[in-house]
């Protein structure tokens, strides 16, 4: 049997301006038999009740599947034709518990054993950043400990907030302390603003992690970083975790806790661009916060992140 390939709809087909808002117009697929056939799945996880200061990333996989009409198959750049190589498909969002924190994270860790069970890689659309530590739980159990290439302005690494154990800002506290990271295959690339100890960073790289702080970014290209980062995370799987808030609030202004001094948005390419090569076993893109974003530039930017976390996975093909 040939393999499927699914296409994002053209823009001749239908106008980018109408149709069904999927990730990059893809077919949304539901049923068991067909989430087997796929090799990647864009799911999205829209919950929010784990950030500390403003809201609204509830709306974020509903905008950045909005703001991805425009991204068309081919990558220019690198030659990747992910479409021509993988099957990929939107398969929906996780139906959290909107009022329930720990019920939340149970459902999300339950949805991504039942994608992974499938055979399916997952790039997730969020949500705040509390969703990854239930999505490397589900991970763990397929792959094992996994290497980490973190993106963020904050290391989301305290031991609680407001007393709460499960947070935005406690994910890699907690992945550590369950066994889910391979410490010394960790980066965590981006970091900056105040803090409240030196600890704030200083807890990570007591962990064997590489602390890439903004200000390291600043004025140059990111591409021999990211030939440390592939020796430091390579070796065993790896999941790629992007916070939008990463990324200077002068181009990525639609999150809950922005910082000045961020990487620009020439510089995230670079980084996912420099994860080619990783054995990349999921990714998702978290933190975009649609009501803080008037031009709808942050979703735009999350959107094409995702496109090129796709063109980085293992099998794409490169014309």
């Amino acid at each position: 049997m040939d393999k499927i390939l699914h296409q994002p709809l053209g823009g001749n087909e239908m106008p980018r301006f109408g149709g069904i808002a999927t990730m990059m117009r893809l077919p949304h697929i539901q049923t068991s038999e067909e989430k087997r056939a796929l090799d990647v799945g864009f799911v999205g996880v829209p919950l929010d009740i784990g950030t500390s200061l403003r809201s609204g990333t509830r709306f974020g996989p509903r905008e950045i599947r909005a703001q991805s009409v425009m991204i068309r198959p081919y990558n220019m750049a690198t030659g990747a034709a992910p479409f021509d190589s993988l099957n990929v498909a939107d398969i929906g969002d996780v139906p959290i518990n909107t009022f329930n924190m720990a019920e939340a994270v149970r459902i999300i860790e339950a949805s991504y054993d039942e994608i992974l069970e499938h055979g399916i890689l997952p790039l997730t659309l969020g949500g705040d950043h509390t969703i990854t530590l239930p999505i490397l739980r589900a991970i763990k159990k397929k792959h094992g400990k996994v290497g980490l290439v973190h993106i963020d302005a904050h290391a989301d690494v305290n031991d609680h907030m407001f007393g709460e154990k499960i947070a935005h800002g406690t994910t890699f506290r907690r992945a550590v302390e369950e066994d889910l990271l391979d410490c010394d295959r960790v980066v965590q690339i981006g970091l900056r603003a105040q803090g409240y100890t030196a600890e704030d960073f200083n807890w990570s790289r007591k962990q064997g992690f590489r602390v890439v702080q903004a200000e390291e970014c600043w004025h140059q290209s990111l591409t021999p970083l990211m030939e440390e980062v592939r020796a430091k995370v390579g070796g065993g799987p790896v999941y790629l975790s992007f916070d939008i808030d990463g990324i200077d609030p002068a181009w990525a202004p639609g999150t809950g806790t922005p910082e000045i001094g961020g990487l620009t948005t020439i510089q995230a390419i670079e980084i996912i661009r420099g994860c080619q090569g990783l054995d990349l076993v999921g990714g998702d893109l978290v933190e975009v916060s649609p009501p803080y974003d008037t031009t709808g530039n942050t979703s735009l930017l999350g959107a094409n992140l995702l496109y090129e976390m796709l063109c980085v996975l293992p099998g794409v093909q490169r014309r």
